[in-house]
């Protein structure tokens, strides 16, 4: 019996001391883990936001070129039918949405479905006002209906999306 009570006094106090050693050293090695993960998200984040910026400005500059107006005087020409022109119109926004596709991937879900719902606005005004001519129309008496539907209908969407893209990029950064 002495001889367990002796085993006990000399193990009793190891099985302490290598707990506690067990306990800073897992402390330490935690504290390092923290430190590296800590170090990898600042390096992540150093490459990451100058291209969530520069996705940003893309899709700004989107908004900006399928605008109806800065649409219509870019690509304004007398020369070609209503049905011409809207075509040349769709397929221009289209373009535009096509080259930007990928800038999604660095905006939030409701930034882009702002974008995509400019998009299609704009793309439903210019049927729209299409519709409403008669067969033998001229590309600048569509675009005189788009800005005139446009503006009847006060459709501003494309603002609207580049307000909340630009909220969305304060609060970001």
């Amino acid at each position: 019996m002495e001889m367990v009570y002796e085993l006990l006094k000399i193990t009793l106090p190891a099985v302490i001391v290598l707990y506690v050693a067990y306990l800073l050293v897992r402390s330490f090695l935690q504290k390092q883990l923290d430190e590296i993960a800590f170090n990898a998200r600042q390096k992540s984040q150093e490459t990451v936001v100058p291209i969530r910026l520069q996705a940003y400005e893309r899709v700004i500059l989107l908004l900006e070129r399928i605008t109806p107006s800065n649409l219509l005087s870019r690509l304004g020409n007398s020369d070609y039918s209503a049905e011409e022109f809207q075509q040349i119109l769709i397929h221009e926004i289209r373009n535009e949405v096509n080259h930007n596709l990928s800038q999604q991937l660095y905006m939030s879900d409701s930034a882009w479905t702002y974008v995509m719902t400019a998009v299609e606005q704009t793309i439903s005004l210019i049927n729209s006002s299409t519709n409403g001519l008669d067969e033998k129309a001229k590309g600048i008496d569509l675009a005189r209906a788009v800005l005139e539907n446009g503006a009847a209908e006060e459709m501003d969407t494309p603002k609207q999306a580049i307000k909340f893209i630009k909220e969305e990029i304060q609060e970001i950064f």
